[in-house]
């Protein structure tokens, strides 16, 4: 038995809206348990409503947490929640020797040159380079960005805050939705467009410009009202979003030289995947000018497999077992 076949160690995605837990054992990844993060007042709660399912808990050496925020010094404070996530807390509670905390979609690119063809469905583009870099960005209850980039003495991953950067306009009419935007929030992050509550406010300011009273829906329901043909303002909402989603993947492209794949995860993605390819998605990725033919040959992928983070911090995990 090797030592990552030995290893005992918690595993979280720990997110704005919810957090899910499993338990990787033998070399086995157990069941991944779904909790709401509004069910419990700290992060901790949550994972000991987790052990507490768990046989031989107390033979459980350690965590490795994704966590969707900034980590600094084994310690996250959550950017859409009030949790926050300390490593040493975590030890001294629950008695772990090691707890590694990890950007969520840092956790998400090292799963990227492990997921199967079956995994994924490709948005355009041609054939992935072998050992380029790939990056991994979705739109949920904020915008992750990371990437993974393959080195002669192995990989690494590099986290990203760049769903915080401001967001382009590829159009006249995307420039008075973001000016009625601009009014709300003052600055127009890619977040602040390409997520759930983005998803939301482009539907409230499509609607105020173009003076149609709708009702208020959330995410899932505008998404649902748009590819069902019941709003025009759902569709609109919706049309812009991959729009803007196609731009500003092209741009991280661009900007990481990703010509191994750029891969698009979430919620969102995974209800719009046969949406994605029929909208201005592509067009808008490849829209750059003089370096559009290098970028219409990059790859997209939308990540079909649920809760691919898993598979990322099993990795991790892994690395971490064979060090010591």
């Amino acid at each position: 038995m090797t030592p990552a076949d030995a290893e005992r160690v918690v595993l979280a995605d720990v997110g704005g809206t919810n957090v899910r837990f499993a338990l990787l054992a033998g070399g086995v990844l157990g069941p991944i348990a779904h909790r709401a993060v509004g069910d419990h007042a700290q992060f901790a709660d949550a994972l000991a409503a987790f052990l507490s399912h768990q046989p031989d808990k107390a033979n459980i050496r350690g965590a490795i947490l994704g966590v969707a925020g900034v980590v600094e010094g084994g310690r996250c404070a959550l950017t859409n929640n009030a949790w926050v996530v300390d490593a040493a807390e975590l030890c001294a509670r629950f008695g772990f020797s090691h707890v590694r905390l990890v950007n969520d979609f840092e956790a998400l690119a090292w799963s990227l040159p492990h997921l199967a063809s079956g995994d994924i469905r490709q948005i355009g583009g041609g054939q992935p380079v072998p050992k380029a870099p790939m990056i991994v960005l979705g739109p949920g209850t904020g915008l992750g960005v990371a990437a993974y980039v393959p080195g002669e003495t192995g990989a690494m991953v590099l986290h990203s805050e760049g769903g915080h950067a401001t967001v382009p306009s590829g159009s006249l009419r995307e420039d008075a939705i973001f000016e009625h935007l601009r009014r709300q929030y003052g600055h127009v992050s890619a977040e602040r467009v390409l997520s759930g509550h983005g998803l939301e406010a482009l539907y409230r300011a499509i609607a105020a410009i173009d003076a149609h009273t709708v009702p208020a829906r959330h995410a899932a329901e505008i998404t649902d009202a748009a590819l069902n043909g019941d709003c025009a303002a759902s569709r609109a909402a919706v049309d812009t979003f991959c729009a803007i989603l196609g731009d500003v993947a092209g741009n991280f492209a661009l900007g990481f030289a990703a010509q191994g794949g750029v891969f698009l995860a979430g919620g969102i993605v995974a209800h719009l995947r046969n949406h994605l390819p029929q909208s201005r998605f592509r067009a808008r990725f490849d829209a750059k000018g003089r370096m559009s033919r290098y970028v219409e040959a990059i790859p997209a992928y939308v990540i079909l497999c649920e809760d691919p983070t898993f598979i990322g911090l099993r990795a991790l995990a892994v690395q971490h077992a064979m060090r010591t």
